[in-house]
């Protein structure tokens, strides 16, 4: 049996492609799952308006090429946050969560990463988090009706960049259904940002990491970047969120538009299994 699985980030992939290419990329170029995004441009979020059919056939597309879709990236929220000052918008970002919710149950996902933001496009106040956390209550509390794990991926700003500041929400919010959806990359440049030791930070989550993104960066980089030639500490992290129990992690990089994207996709591949290997041989 395999001890982890790994996952591809849909944007590591050129968008004109169908998704019945994508999922058939993804297989052939080592990868076990796809990770699905509902973002903020409308043609992502339209598919939240996806017929019954058309997600029947997604799903029919994924059991045929053997890669199910394990997990949504719905980072929609930036343009429609939940903490948003316009009561307006805070009613979208919470009609969008009802509808990615729905369009995961259809497509069998298991998880769904939030975006750790109050609001991205506005200024954070005392009333942002707290429309934040009013919002967020109800987001776990519908998860939980659906038996959908929730997971903060954390962010490049402040309001939540680290494990233990995430972990303050899913300790106020007190839902099972709510956990941590880290970004490895994100996790080293703000240990650096704040003078942290990454690995305490990390384990300030114990129990409560559903997955984990595997992203290279460097100082003030966030994305864009190849494996290997930034300062992400793959092994150590990997090997401490083995030690948690953690047994899902995503390959999240992003198609630039390169003629040979296949050749992207299977170093990436062959670069994080080299690494994930190697700390799922070692004793815990």
């Amino acid at each position: 049996m395999q001890k982890y699985r790994l996952g591809l980030y849909e944007k590591a992939l050129p968008p004109e492609l169908s998704f019945a290419q994508m999922l058939d990329e993804t297989a052939r170029n080592g990868f076990d799952s796809l990770e699905i995004s509902i973002d903020e441009s409308d043609r992502r979020l339209a598919r939240l308006d996806w017929s019954a059919d058309e997600r029947k056939r997604l799903l029919l597309a994924a059991g045929d090429a053997g890669v199910p879709i394990a997990t949504m990236c719905l980072s929609g929220h930036r343009r429609f946050p939940l903490g948003s000052h316009d009561a307006q918008v805070r009613k979208r970002s919470l009609e969008i969560f009802r509808r990615a919710l729905a369009l995961g149950m259809d497509l069998n996902v298991r998880v769904i990463q939030l975006a750790g933001y109050d609001v991205y496009y506005e200024d954070g106040d005392e009333d942002t988090a707290r429309w934040f956390e009013e919002n967020l209550r109800i987001c776990a509390e519908l998860a939980a009706r659906a038996g959908m794990l929730l997971g903060f991926e954390t962010m490049e700003t402040s309001f939540l960049d680290t494990v233990s500041k995430a972990m303050r929400w899913v300790r106020r919010i007190n839902n099972p259904y709510l956990g941590v959806y880290p970004d490895i990359g994100n996790l080293k440049n703000a240990s650096l940002r704040y003078g942290a030791d990454l690995m305490e930070d990390i384990a300030c989550g114990n129990g409560r990491i559903v997955a984990v993104h595997l992203k290279e960066t460097k100082p003030g980089v966030y994305r864009n970047m190849a494996f290997g030639t930034g300062h992400t500490p793959y092994e150590p992290c990997m090997k401490a969120f083995r030690n948690m129990g953690v047994r899902h992690f995503t390959g999240e990089f992003w198609h630039q538009g390169e003629p040979d994207f296949r050749k992207t996709l299977s170093f990436s591949a062959a670069f994080l299994r080299e690494r994930l290997d190697q700390a799922f041989r070692e004793e815990a």
